[in-house]
């Protein structure tokens, strides 16, 4: 995972959180939406992940008139046979970057939704299993909202993680000037893979090991019950929760740390790994209330405050 990071961050200048976050999500065998303005890097992160892994990749370019069957695949008669043959869609590969997923229409949103719950896809009265190693990558850009469609909370659900990317810092903006002329004035070699799927399972399972005690599951099931039940917690809070997490937020929150844990060589779970992953685990888990709109409270301050009144074991 050192040498996968980092190709990354050969690509990336700054954006610490997202390489870091990104490397978490894989190994915790999750799916991650990125969300930011056009220029951020979004898509070149995702595909520098994937230039270092030894599988299958395609992009897909959601639009409006994006089919399912342009993404599973489709049944084709053969008069040799006298037939149907299934020829798979791009969804069959190993990682799949959904370019502007919010520009699809919820037919494919649907289909894509079975693809990264149940990995396998169902046409007709057949299910066809996706790869063991599969990943969602999926970019959305927050100010474009003609020709767009909402992802519905059951299917943000599905997203491990929520990552928000930022405008980069002067600095990091002259560094990537840098590393643009430099592309320009050299020929840039193809790297190779730096890890297969077999490693990457051989490390999920490793993750799985991590320790975690008991007080540090306390710890995230107060974190998640607390969006749920704010008022026994804290006034404000209350005020500005509509509705809270589910119990997937807990899983992926276990999953998540103990990868996080993992990656940093750490021996078990503590909490500043969780709070390090609160953000994007339960930012799309949590819904505002209007209130909270009104005062003009965001996401982060919601999370920054259930953090301060939960009790750190």
């Amino acid at each position: 995972m050192v040498k996968l990071k980092k190709i990354i961050e050969s690509q990336i200048i700054g954006q610490k959180n997202l390489i870091e976050n990104l490397l978490v999500s894989l190994l915790a065998d999750g799916h991650v939406l990125i969300e930011g303005m056009p220029g951020l890097a979004k898509t070149t992160a995702a595909k520098a992940l994937t230039q270092g892994i030894e599988a299958d990749f395609h992009r897909i370019q959601f639009t409006p008139d994006l089919l399912p069957s342009d993404l599973i695949g489709t049944e084709i008669y053969t008069h040799e046979k006298s037939n149907f043959t299934f020829r798979k869609g791009p969804i069959f590969n190993n990682i799949i970057l959904a370019d502007e997923i919010n520009r699809a229409p919820a037919k494919v949103q649907s289909a894509l939704l079975e693809a990264m719950e149940e990995k396998q896809v169902t046409v007709g009265h057949q299910s066809y299993k996706l790869p063991e190693l599969y990943m969602v990558l999926a970019t959305q850009n927050p100010i474009e909202q003609e020709g767009t469609y909402n992802l519905p909370e059951a299917q943000l659900d599905r997203f491990l993680m929520y990552i928000v990317v930022g405008y980069p810092t002067p600095d990091e903006e002259l560094q990537i000037i840098d590393l643009e002329e430099n592309q320009h004035t050299r020929v840039r070699a193809s790297l190779p893979p730096v890890t297969t799927q077999e490693e990457i399972l051989i490390a999920r399972r490793a993750v799985s090991t991590i320790h975690m005690n008991s007080k540090l599951k306390d710890y995230i099931v107060s974190l998640v019950t607390a969006t749920r039940e704010p008022k026994k917690y804290d006034e404000e809070l209350a005020n500005w929760i509509a509705y809270g997490a589910s119990p997937r937020a807990t899983l992926a929150m276990i999953r998540s740390t103990k990868a996080l844990a993992w990656l940093r060589e750490d021996t078990y779970v503590t909490p500043h790994h969780v709070q390090s992953l609160a953000l994007p685990i339960l930012c799309h888990r949590i819904i505002p209330s209007s209130k909270s709109e009104m005062e003009g409270v965001s996401i982060e301050m919601i999370i920054k405050r259930l953090l301060e009144v939960v009790a750190i074991p």
